[in-house]
């Protein structure tokens, strides 16, 4: 049995069935692609300036964003401990107790 009788198709109806084919099978390909963001990636290939600045900015955000957060947590971890049992540990009170008056004298000193 051919394939034009197998699926009831002859001549142009088989070239029709073959083109309508190969236009959804090039619509998913083309849909795939731009959900991948290909055209993008393309984009940055050939402008490795675009690409430089783009990797500039995300990592002075990750910098500017790791020393905020750094200095936050650090300010509650010794926020805490200055008012929790901490202090009545010696070694760690009299370290705080340094780093206060330190702070302080900075502050003083500064016009």
């Amino acid at each position: 049995m051919s394939v034009e009788a197998e699926h009831g198709h002859t001549g142009e109806g088989l070239e029709e069935c073959r083109l309508r084919n190969l236009e959804d099978t090039v619509r998913r390909i083309s849909d795939s692609l731009e959900r991948s963001k290909i055209a993008e990636y393309v984009d940055f290939l050939n402008h490795p300036w675009r690409l430089i600045h783009v990797n500039l900015i995300a990592g002075l955000a990750r910098g500017v964003g790791l020393a905020i957060g750094f200095t936050l947590l650090g300010a509650t971890l010794i926020y805490i401990m200055t008012r929790s049992f901490v202090l009545d540990l010696p070694l760690i009170g009299n370290f705080l107790g340094e780093l206060v008056w330190i702070i302080q004298e900075y502050l003083k000193a500064k016009p």
